[in-house]
C-alpha cells in the first residue's frame, strides 16, 4: 500500500483509480491542501498528483525522500524540474491529448470574441451608452477570407486549424516541424508581418520565453489580433501593454498570464483586450478525464508498470 497525495481537489473517478492505496487530498471545504500539511505529507509520500502551478523542483522533492511519480494534473509541464526528477529516479507524467479539443474550443472562442469586438459591444450596453444601431459602430474583423497564423502546430494548434477552416480562414503556421499538409509553413517574422489573427500555441521553453515581444509586436499589422491559450511567458506582457497604449493592433485575448493569478490592471483596462481566467481545459468531461489519467499514471507506476505518459522533454 503506497502513499499518493493529491493537491487539489478533482473531478473523476480518483479513488477508484488509487483504491488500495493510502490517499490524501483536500476536505470537503477545502480547494487545495494548504501549502505546510502538502509539505508534511510529501515526507513519506510515494506519488504526488500536482497542479501546474505548483513548482517540483529541488527544494520540494528534497523533503519527499519517498517519492517515485509526479504525475502533473496538466499537459505542459513548465512547473517540473525534469532534471530534479531524473537523478532522483522520479517518474514524471502528463496528461496530452485529452483536453486538445476543449482548449481548441476556447480559442476559437477567444478569435470569435476578439474579431468581432464583443467586450467593447458589452461595454458599451452595460454603461447605458448603446443609443441603437449604427453603420459604423464596433466594426471587426471578417473571419471569412482572413489568415491565421498558428505559432506552434501541435495536437491543438492543427485543432485550432481545423475549426478555423470552416469559418473560411486561410491557415498559416510556423513550427519547428513544418508541414505543408496544416496550412503554409513561414518564418515566425512573415507570419506576424501577413496574419490577421495570430494564435499561440507553443510550450514554455526557454526559446519561447517572450517569443512575442516588442520587435514582433511591431512585426503584426495595424489592426491584427493576437490570441494565447499556451502558455503566459510566451509574450512579454510588459511590451504588450505598451503597444496596445500606443494604438498597435486590433484586439487581444488572452487566457493565461505571465504571473497568474495576477493580471496587470493596465491590460485589463484596455476595452479591446479579453481576459479570461486559464478556462482552456475547463471542461466537464475534460476535467475528469485528466484528473483520470494522471491517476491512471501514479497507479501504473505504483505497480511496477510503464505510463501511458511519461514526460520525454
Amino acid at each position: 500500500m503506497a502513499k499518493v497525495v493529491i493537491q487539489a481537489r478533482l473531478p473523476g473517478r480518483i479513488d477508484e483509480i488509487l483504491a488500495g492505496h493510502i490517499v490524501v487530498k483536500p476536505t470537503a471545504d477545502e480547494d487545495q491542501l494548504p501549502p505546510a500539511r502538502l509539505l508534511r505529507e510529501l515526507a513519506d509520500a510515494d506519488a504526488l498528483l500536482p497542479l501546474l502551478t505548483l513548482p517540483v523542483g529541488d527544494a520540494l522533492l528534497d523533503g519527499a525522500p519517498r517519492l517515485k511519480v509526479v504525475a502533473n494534473y496538466a499537459v505542459g509541464y513548465d512547473n517540473i524540474d525534469l532534471q530534479a526528477c531524473r537523478k532522483r529516479g522520479i517518474v514524471a507524467t502528463h496528461t496530452p491529448g485529452v483536453l486538445t479539443e476543449a482548449t481548441a474550443d476556447l480559442t476559437m472562442a477567444l478569435i470569435l470574441a476578439t474579431a468581432r469586438r464583443l467586450r467593447e459591444g458589452m461595454l458599451l450596453v452595460e454603461s447605458g451608452q448603446w443609443h441603437g444601431w449604427r453603420p459604423e459602430q464596433l466594426i471587426g474583423l471578417d473571419l471569412d477570407g482572413a489568415t491565421l497564423g498558428i505559432v506552434g502546430l501541435g495536437r491543438i494548434g492543427r485543432a485550432v486549424a481545423g475549426r478555423a477552416r470552416s469559418f473560411g480562414m486561410r491557415i498559416v503556421h510556423a513550427s519547428p516541424r513544418p508541414d505543408e499538409r496544416d496550412g503554409a509553413p513561414l518564418p515566425l517574422d512573415q507570419l506576424l508581418a501577413t496574419s490577421d489573427v495570430v494564435s499561440l500555441h507553443a510550450p514554455l521553453t526557454p526559446q519561447t520565453r517572450h517569443l512575442i515581444g516588442a520587435r514582433e509586436l511591431g512585426l503584426m499589422k495595424p489592426l491584427a489580433i493576437l490570441v494565447n491559450t499556451a502558455r503566459g511567458s510566451i509574450v512579454d506582457e510588459s511590451a504588450l501593454v505598451e503597444a496596445l497604449e500606443r494604438g498597435q493592433l486590433g484586439g487581444v485575448g488572452l487566457d493565461v498570464f505571465e504571473d497568474e493569478p495576477r493580471v496587470p490592471s493596465r491590460l485589463v483596462q484596455i476595452p479591446r483586450v479579453i481576459c479570461l481566467p486559464h478556462l482552456g481545459s475547463a471542461a466537464r468531461a475534460t476535467r475528469a478525464r485528466m484528473a483520470e489519467m494522471a491517476a491512471e499514471s501514479i497507479a501504473d507506476v505504483l505497480a511496477g508498470r510503464r505510463p501511458a505518459h511519461p514526460i520525454s522533454g
